[in-house]
Formats: structure tokens, sequence, C-alpha cells
């Protein structure tokens, strides 16, 4: 892993998607929860003690674990899951769906307890109520996690990405199997509750949003500075690892439209900001991020250009519906404009094209283009019709009535003929 930025204010990322091509190929070992989404868009969201009567029920596969492996195999990466879904039609709906995606599945167990499903009234405003009962995804303990890691037996070059939807015992189990292993680990700590300092301490990348943020680093809102509390968090883990380390931690901040921030211990922190996309449905932006993210990083690029990968698949996602329906594919996230030549060198880009007229004077004067089309070139001086530098040409071409030899030759005579006259 890269070390850590100079010291210094919070400064932007510079390199788009294009800088930093895949130099190695590991795998996104994902741990996390599956649940089937149950959606009705209802007039208005429901008081205490009201009956509101809404349209049709819509059901959706979900789960954060489900949705960022989906993000992950969207977009090339080899997936593997672990987690566990009930003997009943949800959960083998959910075990297909995953499988349709190009993900192993073999450590998806299979529970006495139903498949876990997630409640969701939505207003109009896209403003929601969740309820979720978690099911199956209860059982997804530190035993069963660490026999199916040890079957996929993870590498150095591997992801293992942790979702915080299973038990406690489950999130620390995965955490420890992927630093003996040597892999990036990854926590998103959604909900942020039930873990303690050490459990942090495991993942070399924590990714929460604000309000997660506040609730890890025990302040009441990390709104307006997020970088201050990501601060507060690392400094409360365990510091064993120094910059630049295998193990270098960072705390990666999600802030919706605004993008991301990375923050690491020392150093300043990285601004990511999110291309601006006409946004439809924001659901599972988050979840895409972080398997995009996680998916980066398999594909060996460093921290910056995961994150700045990640965000611009985030942002794409919003632009179609569902969670997993927005879910960009590899050459989707390429294809977006801007995102393959975002603050480059200058010969890193396409030159601008040149406008036809101007193309034409070039070639009808046989004029060399210049180097970068993309600049405007610094216009000549105008030298007027009487200037000895000008060519016959430029002479002739030159308007009518700019004073030149033979205007102030006639000029001349006619005084002469006034005077002699007079």
């Amino acid at each position: 892993r890269p070390a850590a930025p100079a010291t210094g204010a919070t400064r932007p990322a510079t390199h788009g998607i294009g800088d930093n091509r895949p130099v190695a190929s590991g795998r996104v070992l994902v741990v996390g929860s599956v649940n089937v989404d149950l959606v009705v868009a209802a007039p208005r969201l429901p008081g205490h003690g009201q009956t509101v009567a809404g349209g049709d029920l819509a059901r959706y596969q979900g789960g954060k674990g489900g949705n960022q492996a989906t993000a992950a195999a969207r977009l090339g990466a080899r997936v593997a899951f672990v987690g566990a879904v009930g003997d009943d039609e949800m959960g083998r709906q959910a075990r297909s769906a995953l499988a349709s995606e190009g993900i192993d599945v073999a450590g998806l167990a299979v529970s006495s307890r139903a498949t876990g499903v997630a409640l969701i009234v939505v207003d109009p405003r896209g403003e929601n109520l969740i309820t979720v009962a978690p099911g199956a995804n209860d059982e997804v303990h530190a035993v069963h996690v660490r026999t199916a890691l040890a079957a996929l037996a993870p590498g150095p070059d591997d992801v293992v990405l942790v979702c915080r939807e299973i038990p406690p015992d489950g999130v620390r189990a995965a955490l420890e199997v992927g630093r003996e292993a040597g892999s990036i680990t990854i926590l998103n700590p959604a909900p942020a509750d039930g873990l303690d300092a050490a459990t942090l301490a495991l993942a070399d990348i924590l990714t929460p949003n604000e309000t997660e943020l506040a609730l890890l680093g025990g302040l009441g809102s990390a709104r307006g500075n997020p970088e201050t509390a990501a601060r507060r968090v690392l400094a409360g883990q365990p510091t064993d690892a120094g910059e630049g380390d295998a193990h270098g931690r960072a705390v990666v901040v999600t802030l919706g439209a605004a993008g991301a921030l990375i923050v690491r211990a020392a150093g300043a922190a990285v601004a990511v900001p999110a291309p601006a996309v006409e946004v439809g449905d924001t659901t599972g932006a988050g979840d895409t991020l972080n398997g995009a993210r996680a998916a980066g990083l398999a594909d060996g690029l460093d921290l910056a250009g995961a994150v700045r990968r990640a965000v611009a698949a985030a942002a794409l996602s919003t632009t179609r519906p569902g969670a997993r329906g927005g879910m960009p594919t590899r050459a989707e996230l390429e294809a977006l404009p801007g995102e393959g030549c975002r603050r480059p060198a200058r010969d890193s880009c396409p030159a601008a094209p040149v406008p036809p007229a101007r193309a034409a004077r070039d070639r009808a004067g046989n004029r060399k283009a210049p180097a970068n089309r993309g600049l405007r070139p610094k216009p000549s001086r105008v030298r007027r019709r009487g200037d000895p530098r000008r060519s016959e040409p430029e002479r002739r071409a030159a308007p009518s009535g700019w004073p030149g030899p033979r205007t102030r030759r006639a000029r001349r005579r006619k005084a002469g003929r006034s005077r002699a006259g007079g």
C-alpha cells in the first residue's frame, strides 16, 4: 500500500480512472448479509399508530453484503461470498441472484432460520422507513466464517470486505483471517454499534458515512468536519503499523453527493469529488461505492485510485432505479464522460477538436496547427497596410479604409493642387 501523502491541507484527487490500469488480479472476498427487500411506495410515511394505503409491493434482492459483492462483480472482480440464507424460496432466489453475477457462493450456508428480510416504505420524495428482520444473517458466526474463508484461502493479493449486518464475532473473525493472510481488510461499519476498538483496528480501511463516523468517534455529529472525526477514530486505534506499512490504516468517509474523503493518521486528507449526474434513485449507492472500491484495490489500484473509481461508480448507480439495478459494469463506468481523463497531464488527453472554419483557414494558408489544440493560440500583432513588413498579399487584403501608401500620395497631391489653386 502506498505511503501517506505529505502533511498539509485537504487536497483533491488528481488522476482519472484511466490513469491507474490494473497491475494485479486479486479476489474480493465478501463476508456479510443477504436480504430480500420488500418495498411499498406510499403517498406519505405513516406516523405513530397510522395506516397508510400505498401502491404495489415490489421485491428486490438486497442486503449490504450481497449488494457490495454484486457491485464488485459487475466491475469484473473475482468475487466469493460468505454468509447465510434460509431454506426457503427467498433464500434460493437470493443464492441464484448472486450466482448469476458470477459470484462464488460456496460459502453461502443454509440456515434453519428464515432468509433475512427488509421491510421498506418509501414516499414520493424518496424518504423511507426501514425495518430489518435479520433471520439467517444472525447465524454468520465466527465458526462458519473461519471455515468458509479457510476453504477460500485468502492471500496477499486479495481483499476481505466485511459488512456489519452480521454478529460481531463473525465480523472480528473475518478481519482476523484477512489480517493473518496479509490481505487488505475493509470494514463497512453499518450499523456502527457493537464494534470495539480492537475490532476496528483489524481493518486496514474503515468506510463509514458521516452518521456512522460520529458514532465511532463518540461525537454528536461529524457533519461539517469529517476529517477531525476520522482522525479521532484513527487516534483511538493501536499504532503498531507505521506510514506506508502493509497495514497502514485509513478512514474513507462517504459524503453522498459530495463524494468521499480519505483520511490517514498522518498526512493531508484527500478529497474525491463525485461527477455530476442526473440523480434518479440513491438506493444502494453506498453499497456500490464499497464494492467498487474493493474491486479497485483487488485490481491493483492504490487507495486514492480505487476510491476515485468507486465514487464514480456510486454516482452512476444513482441514474437507474433499484439497489442493484443501477450498479454499473466496468465498460459503463469507463465510458462515463470525464472519468477517464480528470485533471490529466497536458499530453495525456486527446486533443480538443479544431473548429471546421479554423481548420479550413489553416489548410488554405499552409499554417501549422498549434501543438495543443485545446489551448487558444496567442494572437499575432495586427500590422496595418503601410507596414513594410507586410507581404503583398497581406497589403492587398487590407481593408480599403486603412491608410496605405496610395492613400497618402493621393492626399498629398490633393493638398498640392489646393495650395496651387489658392
